[in-house]
């Protein structure tokens, strides 16, 4: 068992490698009563085709989502969320574009619980009629979302971001693809993907390391390693697909999203270095503290706002969500941020020192220091042990020079209006 040190936290990674290739991360606390498991594997919607068995196989959208419903569907009829309920323990799952994940986190009967996980992942149970079961379910799910304008402004913003990758479609696909899934289908992605070596356990909170790596050998040093399949990638243009985009919903207040497509490849900075110094330029402009929030504040043009980077092959994409109910004076806003971007040593140096005390802070929370690593592995790899350090030797000069190879202007922007001008 390896042991990392979180530098400038205070407090100590284990990790292990199992011979057949299963990761396992582990973060204990003596002082908590709580717990946090997370199985997963590196499979997510964004696999669209990929060679199994020597030939090309492109499976319908919407697949990792619906073989992770479909998991939680037992033999034996025992229903997993009943079984961590009868010991106080929530259980869940969820799927991204490059991530599935089933979790479990509570106070008592972690030995029991981190088994029965383990064990239910390993054991999936697909048949004709319990896969066309679930597509009334997930069909129900999926217009479900059509109906929320918030999910329709993101993937009209996706759709006008990019041209061909993945990320441009639903996580959960459409009711026409997912009604073409088979348990075939399920089975071919299910033992591609969930495999050991495919795979890794992430905990967190309040348990013993030991015991812990000895459950998680019992059950699964029998499984062997397999090799991957080989992923189809999609080129994909460096300019978004389309600039601009108005469309009317049924809201009250009208809505704007704004992505930002960055080609990441002439960047010269690694991942790590590369997301902090992107999201120091978003902070500058957009952040609780920019002078943007302190005039669209005056002037009362800004109801609410939320933004996030994404990471793709080849790409970092910026997003950004707000309502208003002058969409039009917000968007002008924020044009102006994105071409007068300047930065002073004095709001660089600020925002660092926050970055540190919030990371700081984030060791007494279990659950975020969960996330926190969760993100960390699935975004590079493995936890970042130096995560203090690399912040407070960020570099000013560093970030100028990076904000000089951005093109500020590959952006689009989608508004969204009331049906009812009465509304407005």
């Amino acid at each position: 068992m390896k042991e990392i040190e979180l530098t400038s936290l205070d407090i100590k990674l284990y990790t292990e490698k199992l011979d057949n290739g299963l990761e396992v991360y582990m973060l204990p606390y003596k002082d908590k009563k709580k717990y946090f498991i997370s199985y997963a594997t590196r499979y997510g919607s964004d696999v669209l085709k990929f060679d199994v068995d020597g030939e090309e196989y492109a499976p319908p959208l919407g697949v990792a989502h619906y073989l992770e419903h479909k998991l939680f569907e037992e033999e034996s009829g025992i229903d997993p969320f009943t079984f961590f309920s009868e010991s106080g323990t929530d259980g869940n799952a969820s799927t991204s574009y490059d991530y599935t994940q089933y979790i479990c986190y509570g106070t008592k009967k972690f030995d029991e619980n981190l088994r029965y996980l383990v064990q239910f992942v390993n054991r999936p149970y697909f048949t004709d009629e319990n896969v066309l079961k679930e597509k009334g379910i997930i069909s129900e799910e999926i217009k479900m979302y059509n109906d929320i304008p918030d999910y329709k402004l993101e993937i009209k913003l996706r759709e006008m971001i990019y041209n061909s990758l993945s990320r441009k479609y639903d996580i959960a696909g459409t009711i026409d693809e997912i009604n073409k899934i088979t348990k075939e289908d399920l089975y071919k992605c299910y033992n591609s993907f969930y495999v050991p070596n495919n795979m890794f356990i992430l905990i967190v909170g309040n348990f013993d390391c030991k015991s812990a790596i000895n459950i998680i050998k019992e059950e699964l040093d029998s499984k062997i390693s397999v090799n991957l399949p080989k992923i189809h990638n999609v080129n994909e243009n460096d300019k978004v697909n389309k600039k601009e985009l108005i469309i009317k919903e049924d809201i009250e207040v009208p809505k704007i999203g704004i992505g930002l497509k960055v080609p990441s490849k002439n960047l010269k900075l690694n991942d790590v270095e590369l997301d902090l110094y992107l999201n120091m330029i978003t902070t500058i402009l957009f952040g609780s503290s920019s002078e943007f929030r302190e005039r669209v504040r005056v002037e009362e043009l800004l109801n609410d706002i939320y933004s996030e980077w994404e990471s793709t092959d080849n790409f970092k994409t910026f997003y950004l969500y707000a309502t208003s109910k002058y969409p039009d004076k917000l968007v002008e806003e924020i044009n102006y941020e994105f071409d007068n971007l300047s930065v002073t040593t004095t709001a660089f140096n600020r925002i660092k020192k926050v970055w540190i005390a919030n990371e700081v802070k984030t060791v007494d929370n279990v659950y975020r220091m969960e996330n926190n690593v969760y993100d960390d592995i699935i975004s590079y790899g493995k936890p970042i042990a130096n995560r203090v350090e690399l912040i407070r030797n960020m570099d000013i000069k560093v970030l100028r020079n990076l904000i000089k190879k951005i093109k500020f202007d590959n952006r689009c922007i989608l508004k969204m209006y009331s049906k009812d001008k009465k509304k407005l």
